[in-house]
């Protein structure tokens, strides 16, 4: 039972890598990382097929082997935290909203740029 349950987030977190591949504003690498740790408690093999993917696996591989982030990754993704939250505050959200939602992006940005590169 618990298999198939480990079976099943695994597809799920791969279905949200597919639709994130097109999307520019869908992570694909992090949905990659959950369906990779979930298939090693459910299926070894499919575990194997994401880290042997030419362009996803390298990633992949490198955040599972040392905790690494590519520099452009960071880029990206502090980028786009920023724009989120400048968005925010230009939409007119509350300030105490805007204010969470820079101290929770503000947080993920330190943890990404303490971590090492590929």
């Amino acid at each position: 039972m618990r298999r198939r349950a480990w079976l099943v987030i695994g597809w799920l977190f791969t279905v949200l890598a597919m639709i994130g591949i097109p999307l520019p504003v869908i992570p694909t690498v992090p949905f990659l990382l959950v369906a990779a740790w979930a298939f090693a408690k459910s299926s070894p093999a499919l575990q194997q097929q994401i880290l042997d993917h030419p362009t996803y696996g390298p990633p992949v591989r490198a955040w599972q082997e040392r905790g690494a982030v590519g520099r452009i990754a960071k880029i990206w993704a502090i980028l786009a935290m920023s724009v989120g939250v400048a968005v925010s505050w230009w939409a007119g959200m509350p300030p105490w909203v805007v204010a969470t939602q820079a101290a929770i992006c503000a947080t993920v940005a330190i943890f990404l740029v303490t971590r090492p590169e590929k």
